[in-house]
Order: C-alpha cells, then structure tokens, then sequence
C-alpha cells in the first residue's frame, strides 16, 4: 500500500508539474480540464489493471495497454518538466540576485509563455513517437543482412544463408496481417536455414495456439531449428500446481515441432552440404539475470573441437560469460532476449538504448576473441505494447570463407 501512495504522488507531482506549461500555454479551462481528466483517467486504470492482476495469467493485452498509455503520458511530462526546470533554477537565481543588487523590493519572476511553448513543442516528440510506436512501430518489420568472414569456414559452406529471429512473444500479438506480412518477409529471404533463439509465448502454450498455422509456412531446405527463453519456462505466472506447470512447459516444447522446428534441449546436430558440415548446437536458457538451464558442455558434448560451429543460446549473457572465449571456439553465436528494450535511438553512426547500461551486447553484431555473437532486437513486443526507434527484426547472416 505504501508503494502505491508513494507511486500516486509521484505521477501527481508530475502532473502538477508539467500542468504549469500548459496552463501558461492555453487560458481554455475545456483544455485544461481534459489535460486532468485524461491524466488521472490512465493513472486510475493502471491502477485498477495492476492491484486486481491475476498472477495465473500473466501479462495480458489489457495489462500492456495500460502500461503503454501511462508511459504514453509520463515521458513526454518528464520531457516537459525537464525544461521547466531549468527555468525554475533561473528563476531562482534571477531572485536572489536582485535581491543583493535591487535598491526596491522584487518578486519571485513569472515563468515565460515560451519556454511553455518550448516544454511543450519537446514532449511533443517522444509523445508522437510512443503513439507511432504503440499502432505502428511494433509491426514496422527490419531485415537486417550481415556478411560473416571466418577462416575456418569449410569451403563448401561459403555463401550459405541463415536466418536468426528471436522473441516471438505470441501472447502480445493482435494484428493478424501483420504477422503474416513479417512471416512472409521471412520467407523473402530464401535463407537456407531458418533459426530462433527462444521466448516463442509469453507465458503459455496457448498463447501460440491461433498462431501455428502461419508459422508452420516457414521454410528453409535445411531446415528450422530453436531453443527455448527464459519466458517458455512458465516461470512468471501463477500455477494451481506443479503438474499444471510441467504440461504447460511440455506444450511449449511441443509448439516447435508442431510448427516444424526442431527444438535443441542441450543437444547439436551437424548441417550437411556437399562433403563438408558444420555444428548447431542449442542450448537452454543459460543468463546470468535468469534462468540457468544450459549446458554447454553437454550441448557440445558429442561435436568435435575442429568443427565450425553455431551456437544458438537465447541470453547474449551467456555468450560474455562463458563462450566467447571458451577454449572450444565458438565461432558464431546467436541470441536475442534484450529486445533492445524496444525504445531506443539508431540512426547511422549512432545506436543508444538504457538496456546497454544491463547488457554489454544488446542488438546487432558484436566480434570478440576472434567469436562472433548476433543479438537479435525481436519479432514480437512485451509489457510496453509498441517500438519506439528499436523496431522488430528479421536477421539475415551469409556466411562467408575469409
């Protein structure tokens, strides 16, 4: 209860806040009184949505909106407040000095109508950014394509094409066409293998349930193959029982094959071509914030040290901690899990988001210790319903002999 009575001030305090700019802006009380209206409708319904969440289902659709407009309306307040601010700190200074210097008493200065308009015009941006991100955004499919040079990559395999995809997150969709339209997109590529690194649902099997038909349309000739994430554990929600649990995970494990990938639990298989291979190995959830259901010893126990390999390991954690520089050499690996927090800024030359402050590898391609790591930003979305600047990815890797 504390928690939330702390939660409510500080959103109202915000609101306040930023309340000031707009009643300097507009004199219209319709305008004004919308601005609380609105503000403390979404606050309200994000209350009710997360003190009655039922902790057996997990994070529902209604539960993300909610989370989605209240960030809908407090980033671009913290935008707004922020410049406001810093006109209260000249303020304050303006008084104090003409205080000592003023021969006639003075008053605290009033704010100024344009640096209203200029809170205002700011928190504009990230405001359209989020509703882009919340209706658009999250759907706005990027192929990515990267060229991999290793020496050690048998001959036969120079060219050969891959796929990567990662965090389906089935449970968060709700636009029929545009999942075909990304499972199309995939299909485009013509890649010779098709591979996904984990969190096919949010929560539950049946979460993947209306879904099975449009991903078995998958193809690739040598095949799909997938591991799991830390969400396919059902380990976020609420079980009646521990039988409840391990058939909801049974079904998870199912789900794969249903949509014609083979699913590696701490197991490798070698991919053929001509007289030449090369080694997939997949390992389970293995992070050093999450589950730790790995093994990647087993997982390679049964491939040999001179063998091009890649490895398939749902957290980009696991590739810092363990494999970049594991004696074994891994050449490539592929991961996703971060989502690039779905929020964040890349344009050329520039790529910022808060989730590198967590993980050191958090999207795209990374080169260490002469290994490789791809961390893919995801096909689906969780918690906050949209992209803003991250937007979901298709991954495509040709591999090439240096």
């Amino acid at each position: 209860m504390i928690r939330w009575v702390l939660f409510v001030v500080l959103i109202l305090f915000i609101d306040f806040y930023a309340f000031q700019s707009v009643k300097i802006v507009t004199k219209n009380k319709i305008w004004l009184v919308c601005y609380w209206l609105i503000s403390l409708a979404v606050l309200v319904n994000f209350i009710i949505k997360f003190t009655t969440f039922n902790s057996s289902h997990g994070f529902t659709q209604s539960i993300m909106l909610a989370f989605g407009l209240l960030i809908l309306i407090l980033i671009p307040k913290i935008i707004a407040i922020s410049v406001l601010f810093l006109e209260d700190i000249f303020r304050v200074f303006k008084t104090i000095s003409l205080f000592f210097t003023s021969k006639y008493p003075t008053h605290f200065p009033e704010r100024r109508e344009a640096v209203s308009k200029i809170a205002l015009g700011l928190a504009a941006i990230p405001f359209a950014s989020i509703i882009y991100g919340m209706t658009k955004g999250k759907y706005n499919y990027q192929v990515l394509k990267h060229t991999l040079f290793f020496e050690d990559l048998p001959e036969a395999f120079d060219g050969f094409k891959l796929t990567h995809i990662s965090d389906i997150h089935s449970g968060s969709f709700d636009d029929e066409l545009k999942i075909k339209y990304g499972i199309d997109l995939i299909n485009k590529q013509e890649s010779d293998v098709i591979l996904f690194t984990g969190d096919i649902v949010n929560n539950k099997a049946e979460e993947m349930d209306s879904w099975i038909e449009d991903f078995k349309k998958l193809k690739a000739n040598y095949g799909k193959y997938a591991v799991l994430g830390n969400h396919d554990y059902g380990e976020y929600v609420k079980w009646k029982s521990k039988k409840e649990k391990e058939q909801n995970f049974q079904a998870i494990k199912n789900i794969h094959s249903k949509i014609g990938f083979n699913l590696l639990l701490n197991h490798s298989v070698y991919l053929e071509k001509e007289d030449a291979k090369i080694a997939l190995i997949g390992v389970e959830n293995w992070g050093t914030r999450f589950k730790k259901a790995g093994d990647l010893a087993l997982a390679s126990s049964k491939i040999n040290k001179e063998d091009f390999k890649i490895l398939l390991s749902h957290d980009p954690s696991h590739w810092n901690a363990e494999v970049k520089n594991h004696k074994n050499n891994y050449q490539l690996t592929l991961s996703g899990h971060t989502h690039g927090m779905q929020f964040g800024i890349e344009i050329p030359g520039f790529k910022w988001s808060p989730i590198q402050y967590v993980y050191k590898q958090w999207a795209g391609v990374y080169k260490e210790f002469n290994s490789y790591i791809n961390v893919n930003r995801g096909f689906g979305f969780l918690a906050f319903p949209g992209r803003v600047g991250i937007w979901p990815e298709i991954t495509v890797i040709t591999l090439k002999k240096k």
